[in-house]
């Protein structure tokens, strides 16, 4: 966990040539009180700026120094994580980075670039989107989660389950297939030339070689058979290795058979989970003369409609398992009939591993023959280095034949591993492990703001809200009192399952004038009540209202502008 402990600053925005600052894990809860432009907003900058070098506001990197001193201007934070101690130091005119672990500057080896990849990957463990998604809920320049693009989205997700790891590993898997592809082209290309060559040397023996014997002729034609096998054994790989394309091409369609399965199966359950509610209403109206509630008489033409309605229902709900039932017997078919496809293929690489396998043992032979032939010569017209030579160049082709086998089965497995490090692979499967617990956390907030409504995340991180009617709609759709309720609700569900996953947990919650914007006073007081219920926090809340909400919180710190420059005053 990421304890903040303070942070402090000079030169800063409105702040003058002096530190001032605030301690950040002293009081459960804090308001930061002042009238508008008196610096209270200048915390969750700083924070962001020392930690990621970039404000929380659109503010140019060179409008944070103060326009008055125009220099010195420098951040400090400090945070524990576990045992070890952490400050982080960066400043503008002159520019400052420095990292201190347990009082001791962390060295430079390489460019700011890294040494930030560093803070951020190796020491926070998060990036500023997912730091201002969790710990910072500002009215300005925040982008709440249902407004980012859908790549953003799921960086952040990805950055708090803690599967970056397979993003990085997918552009490193990209790079070391760009490099075999590369490989593969210049062996080909290697072969080709050893091929020509082979070819060359042959015809020039065979006209050397006229007035040879004929068991030097025998050997000859030997190696020109077995050359032709090779070749044609060749071939055979060749077509087979089409085949085995084509054959895997028919069964692209696999992932789509078996996400139709899901889907069905998901389906089945959705209908038996309505059958068995209808079934539940009909034997509440059947078994009740009247409200257990409000202990009203039930009108028996009103219950009569009802239980008629329900056993329609009913019926519905028994055809469409019925129908998707037969679906799924569809869809199970199509994939039993790529398995056997898949079987075809293993049984035509095992074919192809055969004939690889006789082509080495007849390069061997070659080999013996043409040794047989070098002790064979007798003809002075012929030079041994010839021979040499053209054992050389099998040898050499079938040496280069093998490392291209072995780099066409390193592509083998690079795609392979490539096809489950994609989005759609094992980083999905990993979401949809945690979208019911993500969804169950979002709905729990939502609850306790009064809001009633069904909010789910579907596996590409779009919104499926429906109000207690089932009516749909989209986050757009409401309020901006309604949306501010959806985003503190997405900000604290990914505290806990930040906190749960161990990924980026961390006891600072910064929320900048969300009581002063679109929440009315229920709002505020349900948003009050979920606060003081979390745990293990130090809540920092900036408004302009202070006077109003004063009484809410059990530290307050005044802002004030004096002769344009910003001051913090301690009650």
């Amino acid at each position: 966990m990421i304890t903040f402990n303070n942070i402090k600053w000079k030169n800063f925005l409105s702040y003058g040539n002096y530190y001032s600052e605030i301690k950040l894990d002293n009081n459960n809860n804090t308001l930061l009180k002042g009238p508008n432009g008196s610096g209270k907003s200048t915390l969750e900058e700083a924070l962001c700026f020392s930690l990621f070098n970039k404000p929380f506001r659109n503010i140019n990197k060179p409008q944070l120094c103060n326009s008055i001193n125009k220099k010195n201007c420098e951040v400090e934070v400090n945070f524990t994580i576990g045992n070890n101690k952490y400050k982080v130091i960066r400043g503008i005119k002159p520019n400052i980075f420095k990292i201190y672990e347990n009082d001791k500057l962390k060295e430079q080896d390489a460019s700011d670039l890294d040494y930030q990849k560093y803070l951020e990957q190796a020491i926070l463990k998060m990036n500023y989107k997912s730091f201002t998604q969790i710990v910072i809920l500002g009215s300005a320049s925040f982008t709440p989660f249902m407004q980012l693009k859908a790549s953003d989205r799921r960086e952040i997700i990805e950055d708090l389950l803690d599967i970056q790891i397979f993003t990085t590993m997918n552009a490193i898997i990209k790079t070391k297939l760009d490099k075999n592809k590369t490989n593969i082209q210049h062996k080909k290309h290697e072969l080709d030339k050893l091929n020509n060559a082979l070819i060359l040397h042959q015809k020039h023996l065979n006209d050397l070689k006229q007035n040879n014997t004929d068991e030097i002729n025998k050997y000859k034609l030997e190696v020109v058979d077995n050359i032709n096998i090779i070749n044609n054994l060749n071939d055979t790989v060749n077509t087979r290795l089409i085949e085995v394309d084509k054959l895997q091409n028919s069964i692209l369609h696999k992932i789509e058979t078996e996400k139709k399965l899901t889907e069905i199966t998901k389906l089945e359950s959705k209908l038996e989970t309505k059958l068995y509610k209808s079934k539940q209403d009909k034997s509440f109206f059947q078994s009740n003369d009247s409200c257990p509630t409000c202990h009203q008489i039930i009108d028996l033409q009103f219950k009569t409609n009802k239980i008629t309605d329900i056993n329609h229902k009913i019926v519905e709900y028994q055809d469409g398992l019925e129908y998707a039932e037969k679906l799924l017997l569809k869809e199970q078919d199509k994939l039993n009939k790529i398995t056997d496809i898949q079987k075809q293929i293993q049984k035509i690489q095992i074919g192809i591993a055969k004939d690889e396998t006789s082509i080495r043992e007849r390069n061997n032979y070659i080999n013996k023959l043409n040794n047989r032939i070098e002790t064979l010569k007798t003809s002075k017209v012929i030079d041994n280095k010839q021979y040499i030579d053209l054992v050389e160049v099998n040898n050499n082709i079938t040496i280069e034949t093998n490392n291209y086998k072995e780099l066409l089965d390193e592509k083998m497995y690079l795609d392979s591993i490539a096809l489950l490090l994609k989005d759609t692979g094992i980083k999905t499967k990993i979401i949809l492990q945690y979208l019911p617990i993500i969804n169950t956390i979002i709905n729990k907030y939502l609850n306790h703001f009064d809001f009633f409504i069904n909010f789910n995340l579907d596996e590409s991180l779009k919104e499926i809200i429906k109000s207690r009617y089932r009516d749909e709609f989209s986050y757009s759709c409401f309020s901006e009192g309604e949306k501010a309720k959806i985003d503190v609700s997405l900000m604290l569900a990914w505290r806990e399952v930040a906190k749960l996953k161990n990924s980026v947990n961390t006891n600072l919650l910064i929320l900048d004038e969300t009581f002063d914007a679109s929440l009315d006073n229920n709002g505020i007081e349900y948003l009050m009540m979920i606060l003081n219920k979390l745990e293990n926090i130090n809540l920092i809340v900036i408004s302009h209202k202070g006077d109003v909400l004063q009484d809410k919180f059990t530290n307050t710190i005044k802002f004030i502008k004096d002769r344009d420059f910003s001051r913090i005053l301690y009650d």
